[in-house]
């Protein structure tokens, strides 16, 4: 099975090209809000470590956002509890879906929280910069404080583009972000045939 990780910008659209590629996608913020909303063990070690800040169950994103906007430190404290459950949560995909051709594992700090292997192939998304200003405004939880401390945890975008096998344009124009993606599959399953 071959893993492709989805690696790019904040706001450059990882999700919307995962989607594309109509493999199995392993959606990190998805599962992330799930936790929060049923992990009572997560809960409690969060609440452990912020009693001042969680005050209830299920965990509330907005007590999260303060923290967050608070100091950056905060944001790796809380990645280290809720990065765990991911990561199993991962797994189990993984098992569930070993006899599909890949998937797709989109996880925002893919590379820097090291859940990915030597053997996956990683995708770059690309977008323009005014684009992804424009969407990220949109966002309900837009908060530019909070977006600049998330983005201080990032490695750099140039580290991130020289460590993926491939690099895809993003345009949000449905049409030739699926013609792109399409492009991509084949090299990428015909690279694997011809390596077997």
């Amino acid at each position: 099975m071959i893993r492709i990780g989805i690696v790019g910008d904040i706001g450059s659209g990882k999700s919307y090209v995962a989607k594309k590629f109509n493999l199995p996608v392993f959606d990190a913020d998805f599962e992330v809000s799930k936790i929060y909303k049923k992990s009572r063990k997560c809960f409690n070690k969060l609440k452990k470590i912020f009693p001042k800040n969680i005050f209830s169950f299920p965990i509330k994103r907005k007590e999260l956002s303060s923290l967050v906007a608070e100091d950056k430190n905060n944001v790796k404290k809380i990645n280290k509890i809720v990065h765990l459950e991911v990561r199993l949560r991962m797994n189990k995909f993984i098992n569930k879906n070993k006899k599909k051709k890949a998937v797709i594992l989109d996880i925002p700090l893919l590379l820097e929280s090291k859940i990915n292997n030597k053997k996956d192939i990683l995708i770059f998304v690309e977008a323009k910069k005014k684009e992804i200003n424009r969407r990220l405004k949109k966002r309900s939880n837009f908060n530019l404080k909070i977006l600049k401390k998330l983005k201080k945890l990032q490695l750099p975008l140039e580290i991130k583009k020289k460590k993926s096998n491939f690099i895809l344009k993003n345009n949000f124009k449905s049409f030739s972000v699926k013609k792109n993606v399409k492009i991509l599959k084949n090299k990428i399953f015909k690279n694997e045939r011809s390596s077997t």
